[in-house]
């Protein structure tokens, strides 16, 4: 880091339909605490250190990254996000259950990173 300057957190938004609705935030209150606390401290990782690479964030192509979090349970969760006018936006989260990441994940996310483009 140059002399003088220090690390700027990038704030992190939902994304919000037109419904105003806000889906990402909603599947996290559906998880328990624990794995709540888990993906937040990642999520929260990623503001203050990004661009960050592996293992914690993974680049998708044409501007969308995953956050890959290991959940206490167990279970393993992604977070898709992208950067836009300086901020990093959710925009899906899922329990990943395959290697890969699933193709209906990754087009919902891209779908909504093009209503945010818009």
């Amino acid at each position: 880091m140059a002399e003088g300057s220090q690390a700027q957190k990038i704030p992190l938004m939902f994304y919000r339909p037109e419904s105003g609705t806000e889906p990402v935030r909603e599947w996290l209150q559906g998880l328990v605490e624990a794995e709540r606390h888990a993906i937040g401290s990642d999520l929260l990782r990623a503001q203050w250190r990004w661009p960050v690479g592996m293992p914690l964030c993974r680049p998708l192509g044409n501007g969308l990254w995953e956050i890959r979090t290991d959940l206490p349970t167990k279970r393993t969760a992604r977070v898709l996000i992208c950067l836009y006018r300086g901020h990093l936006v959710a925009l899906h989260g899922f329990i990943k259950k395959t290697r890969t990441t699933p193709e209906d994940d990754l087009v919902l996310a891209r779908r909504r990173q093009r209503e945010l483009e818009r």
